[in-house]
This record gives C-alpha cells, structure tokens and sequence, in this order.
C-alpha cells in the first residue's frame, strides 16, 4: 500500500483538510490548548440536522478524566470482558466490496507495523493502543440521547466530519474510533454519563507523530466510477 509523510502544517482551504486528513495512530506528546479544542467544537457545532435538533453532546478528555477512562477501558480489555455496543456499528457479516476494503486497510496497517497473520500478541497489542488513544494528549468521547432515530446519526457524521476538518485548519490531525463503543460500561466508571447517552465514538487528537510509520499508512478511495450515477 502506497506509504506518504503525514501533513504536520494547517489547511487553509476546505479541501486540502479533507485529502490531508488521516486517522492518525501514533501523536506526540505536545500539549494542545483547552480553549483551542473548545474552538473547534463550537464551529463544529455548526454543522446541519435535520430540524435543527443538534443531536451531539462531546466530552472532551485530558488530565486525569483521559487517565481515568484510559484505565478503566484498559482493565476490561485485559480481562477479555465481552466487546457489547448499544448500538450495532457494523454488519453481522461483511461482503463485497466493503470485505476487501476492510481487509486492505487492516493488513496494510499491520504490514507497516510488521505484524503477520499468526502475530496474535502483537495484533492484541495494536488493538490495545486503540484505548489509549494512540497516546494522544486529549480526546473526545461523543454521546447521543438514545431515544434519537437514524436520522440524527446521520447528522451526527457530518459534525465529526466538521470537527476533525477543523482540527487540520489548527494543524492537529485525528482518529475516529467506534472502538470504545463496546466498553461503555467501563467508560460509565470513569466518566458520569447520564443513562440516556449512547457512546458514538471515540476521537483522538492532537499533534501526529511524523516519524511513526504507522501513519504513514495511506488508503485507497474508490474511483468515481465505482460509487456514482449520473441521472442525466
């Protein structure tokens, strides 16, 4: 898989943020300013819903709330307590083509990182860092009301997608993470998120390490062709 060197400076126009967004798997340890995080969720805040309703909630984690979660989510993951989301992200099975474009962003990660098929302990191990946030100084868990419907999921992406295109305007770069959606429960002994909240994802941010190879992973899109019908 093509490898290429992660953008570290700001994206002035809207669509150089989107080509050079990355979900980054390895940060610095550079602080990033609270008020600068707040900034990007209130222009985030911007983003469409249907009605208008603004169906995120984002809590932002650093200091000792980050530690907290990060512990707790650790704990369970260590102790092989069953993976359980509220809200199933993926298919019961997956088929083509989505199979193959999973597959390849998978072992192309795994390839860079020299992790084989047979690997078990350093695939563990990879999976892990996904909780602690790639070691990233903060990071966002997003929650939604979960009496709300499709619909305000599919608002919900638009605002992630506005958040983390902000972020590259500031010169952080993102992971979005359905990963801690299965460790809810964990998460609730960290954090107090009221019953009605359902977790939507995780976000690591911050400043991306240029010297990981892990993010130097950079994957495919499909061709226009493959995704669009003109209806002339």
């Amino acid at each position: 898989m093509p490898q290429s060197p992660i953008a570290s400076e700001a994206s002035s126009r809207v669509s150089d943020a989107i080509n050079s967004r990355r979900s980054a798997r390895a940060f610095l340890p550079k602080e990033v300013e609270v008020t600068k995080l707040q900034d990007i969720i209130r222009c985030a805040n911007r983003a469409p819903s249907g009605t208008n309703i603004q169906p995120w909630h984002s809590h932002l984690l650093t200091g000792d709330s980050l530690a907290a979660v990060i512990k707790e989510v650790q704990i369970d993951f260590d102790a092989q307590v069953p993976y359980s989301e509220e809200r199933q992200y993926y298919p019961d099975k997956f088929f083509e083509p989505f199979l193959s474009r999973r597959r390849a962003v998978g072992w192309g990660l795994y390839d860079l990182l020299d992790i084989g098929k047979r690997d078990r302990e350093k695939m563990t191990a990879q999976h892990r860092r996904n909780f602690q946030f790639f070691d990233a100084p903060a990071a966002f868990l997003f929650t939604i009301h979960r009496d709300l419907n499709v619909g305000s999921w599919l608002d919900y992406g638009m605002f992630l997608q506005s958040a983390m295109l902000l972020a590259r305007e500031h010169g952080l770069h993102t992971c979005p993470q359905a990963a801690w959606c299965g460790y809810h429960t964990a998460i609730r002994r960290a954090l107090p998120l009221s019953e009605e909240e359902v977790l939507v994802c995780g976000m690591a941010i911050g400043y991306a390490d240029p010297e990981a190879i892990e993010n130097s992973l950079f994957t495919e899109r499909a061709s226009l062709e493959e995704n669009f019908s003109h209806h002339g």
